[in-house]
């Protein structure tokens, strides 16, 4: 008991003291989510990925285990959540919902740092890896199931082509692949905006929670949780076994993949309209509940 009460304070409730400045903002000052929310998501989180990206050291194998267990987690999520969908009767933006808050977990602004807090920088290197791939799936995947709840394929399409990660993405592509110098005067500020954006959407999932309420289908959102903080990790488990992924990386990958639910997925939910009130119920719920979880779980990867 000692042991879990020690992983407790010093791997996860620094992030919860993070997010009650964000509760606390909203509540008593009235802060715009919806502004923050375009903050994170139109300057930091590209700029964050695009970081990440070019300084990181792992090598081109260690990488693609990693962003292989990271995609395979979230496909094999996926269809597990639309299995279970099927008696559940959904619209099709409770659908699109419900796929996201299972498919994606909050690996980034609550992962990475207990990650660190948990197992140190060696791992925290593989989870740049694993968060990397799945911001790629979720700015890409994510978006378009987002955009699918309430829009056609066509216009589901051109709602990715919108999110500026893609970008970061891309153009970090293209100077790991040529070699290109990034210039001092560019790689400054993105590196001091990247270093805002997990705090910043900390903030947000803290002003997020604020807003919550008594979900319409609680059984919706219990199956959701129950999905995201229960069966992920051993899902993780079995991918990382199959990859061979071990050591720091097992550490890192499990521990994302057992995340919450993202908060990035209220920011989608929000931008798309798609049932976002759901959405904000299941963060809010697998948030709180994670300790119970992750506690135990960072326990027997620390063995």
């Amino acid at each position: 008991m000692t042991v879990l009460i020690a992983i407790f304070t010093s791997d996860i409730l620094p992030i919860f003291v993070i997010a009650a400045v964000g509760f606390l903002l909203a509540r008593f000052l009235n802060a715009s989510v919806k502004t923050l929310a375009h903050v994170v998501f139109y300057a930091l989180v590209p700029c964050l990925v695009f970081n990440l990206l070019v300084t990181s050291r792992m090598t081109g194998v260690q990488f693609g285990r990693m962003a292989a267990m990271s995609v395979l987690v979230t496909l094999t999520m996926g269809l597990i959540a639309r299995l279970v969908a099927l008696p559940l009767r959904m619209s099709r933006p409770e659908l699109s919902a419900f796929l996201l808050v299972v498919m994606f977990s909050n690996s980034g602004n609550y992962g990475l740092p207990v990650v660190l807090f948990a197992f140190g920088s060696d791992a925290l290197t593989y989870a740049t890896a694993y968060f990397v791939a799945g911001s790629v799936m979720t700015y890409t995947l994510g978006v378009f199931l987002a955009a699918a709840g309430r829009r056609n394929l066509r216009n589901a399409l051109s709602g990715i082509a919108r999110v500026p990660v893609i970008y970061g993405v891309v153009v970090a592509g293209i100077v790991l692949a040529t070699g290109i110098p990034v210039p001092l005067a560019v790689l400054r500020p993105v590196g001091l905006l990247s270093e805002a954006a997990l705090p910043m959407m900390i903030l947000v999932l803290g002003m997020q929670l604020e807003r919550a309420s008594v979900p319409d289908r609680p059984l919706l959102v219990a199956a959701a949780v129950g999905l995201s903080l229960v069966v992920a990790p051993l899902v993780a488990m079995v991918l990382a076994t199959l990859l061979g992924v071990a050591g720091p990386g097992r550490q890192a990958g499990v521990v994302l993949a057992s995340m919450p639910v993202a908060v990035v997925t209220t920011i989608l939910a929000l931008e798309f309209d798609v049932t976002p009130t759901f959405v904000t119920s299941a963060v809010f719920a697998s948030t709180f509940l994670s300790p119970l979880t992750l506690t135990p779980l960072i326990a027997y990867l620390s063995r």
